[in-house]
């Protein structure tokens, strides 16, 4: 008993800190409540376009005066508990019961302020409106003032303008008359014209026999001066070749011109032309030279050509040996390139048919040396035939089918010589998407075959899954390109992990 008593007093204690505790709560909710009521109607007094969310709080509020009510019959019934002193199970379950009311009091007065701080801002929100609208307001009576003013000084101008209307209503008198006038002095000014155009054409006619005249005896005085200019010309040059002849009689003569005629012991009569004797003369002098002077040198010139005669003999046999070793050369590399050519060639055409077949899932093709018999000068035909298709040129097919016949070719002699590096620059842009799956695996078989690094351009998207990295050129900055590289097989295997 002893206990139990000592128990019910601890729960007595317990219930009168609960029931202070829900005094305290409940005073605060009092005051939220008041303050509550007092920011509502300001709010309702600001902003009469809230009215239902000032009624949702009203009901907020008469539910929170509801939980008062609640929460004074709680503290009425602990105090109730508190007299009877039971047990003290139904006085801990009245305080729970406080404590839950007063949570929830808690909770609707939190949720009652956050409506009301909503409710303020939706009221400044509209203060500021009307405070725009007022604004707006000024800025058309302003507006309305200065198209009054407008409107009048419009009609000052509409005054003006009839006024001026009424002025140039009077113009078309003044400008007929005036057009009869021009007319009068338009006629008097072509007949004077006419004169004038006549007077024009005599003068001009007069000038042109005029400078026909002119030009004639330009004419004939540059035909004098010219006639003149050459006879002194031929004067000068008469004066010339007789000094000239002068010192050629003396220099070849030894004798004066006056001379000449006693020493050919001829007479005026006998007198010949002046061009035979030059003639005679140059024929003279011809037979002289063509006598020629004694050489003193003719032995040892003759021996110098015939040393330079077994010289050039000699590199003439070094030539034709060399030109023969050269034939022979030449010879056995036609027949080395020949040989490598065919062999090449066959290889090639091998590898070509079987690539071909396994691109096109049948079909043939194969390549054919045409124009000359000689395989080093003959050119090369490509024939094709696609299943279902007859055997014809490269030139005859479809785009896709010369794109996938081109591939075959190209990976063919990739198989003869392979390089370490093959560009394929958009190859797959004409192909559909099946022909790109079989131009991709025939790729696959490529790279196992040998050590070739493919490098592929493309836009179609099958073909970049199907690759091993990706590298794209992005811009995400105007002027500034950067290279972004993606590893495939890395990224399936972090998917796959």
């Amino acid at each position: 008993a002893a206990e139990e008593l000592s128990v019910a007093q601890r729960a007595t204690a317990a219930a009168q800190e609960a029931a202070r505790e829900a005094h305290r709560i409940l005073r605060e909710a009092e005051a939220s409540l008041a303050r509550a009521q007092d920011r509502a109607a300001r709010i309702a007094l600001k902003a009469a376009e809230g009215a239902g969310q000032i009624a949702t709080l009203d009901a907020e509020i008469r539910a929170l005066g509801d939980q008062r009510a609640s929460a004074l019959r709680a503290v009425a019934a602990a105090e109730e508990n508190i007299a009877m002193l039971g047990d003290g199970t139904g006085l801990m379950t009245a305080l729970d019961d406080a404590k839950r009311q007063s949570s929830a009091a808690r909770t609707t007065e939190a949720e009652a302020r956050s409506v009301l701080q909503h409710l303020s801002a939706e009221a400044r929100a509209r203060n500021e409106r009307l405070s725009g609208v007022e604004r707006d307001l000024s800025q058309w009576s302003a507006r309305s003032v200065a198209a009054i003013r407008h409107i009048e000084t419009l009609t000052a101008r509409v005054a003006g303008l009839t006024d001026e209307l009424a002025a140039a209503d009077a113009v078309p008198v003044e400008i007929e008359s005036r057009r009869v006038s021009l007319i009068d002095s338009i006629a008097n000014s072509k007949l004077a014209l006419q004169l004038a155009t006549q007077a024009r054409v005599d003068a001009e006619a007069a000038l042109a026999e005029s400078e026909i005249a002119v030009k004639a005896a330009q004419q004939t005085l540059s035909e004098a001066r010219e006639e003149r200019a050459a006879c002194a010309a031929r004067s000068v040059a008469a004066v010339e070749r007789q000094g000239e002849l002068s010192r050629r009689i003396h220099d070849e003569l030894n004798a004066s011109p006056d001379e000449l005629a006693a020493r050919a012991e001829a007479d005026d009569s006998e007198t010949r032309p002046i061009e035979e004797i030059e003639k005679r003369v140059e024929k003279l002098k011809h037979e002289r030279e063509s006598l020629g002077a004694v050489n003193l040198r003719v032995e040892e010139e003759t021996r110098e050509y015939e040393t330079r005669l077994e010289a050039l003999l000699a590199e003439r046999n070094d030539l034709d040996g060399a030109i023969q070793r050269l034939k022979r050369g030449i010879q056995t590399l036609n027949r080395e390139g020949r040989e490598k050519l065919i062999e090449s060639f066959n290889k090639v055409n091998r590898n070509f048919e079987r690539l071909f077949t396994e691109l096109f899932q049948g079909g043939e093709a194969k390549l054919t040396l045409v124009d000359s018999e000689e395989p080093l000068e003959a050119g090369l035909e490509i024939l094709a035939r696609p299943p279902g298709k007859k055997l014809t040129t490269l030139s005859l097919l479809s785009g896709g089918e010369q794109a996938l016949t081109a591939i075959a070719l190209i990976f063919a002699v990739f198989l003869v010589n392979p390089a370490p590096i093959c560009v394929l620059d958009e190859v797959d842009a004409p192909l559909d998407d099946a022909n790109v799956d079989r131009f991709c695996r025939l790729l696959d078989e490529m790279r196992r075959m040998g050590d070739t690094r493919y490098l592929v351009i493309t836009h179609h998207a099958l073909t970049m899954s199907r690759m091993d990295r990706l590298f794209g050129v992005t811009m995400q900055e105007r002027g500034v390109s950067r290279l972004v590289s993606v590893s495939l097989t890395e990224a399936e295997q972090v998917i796959a992990a």
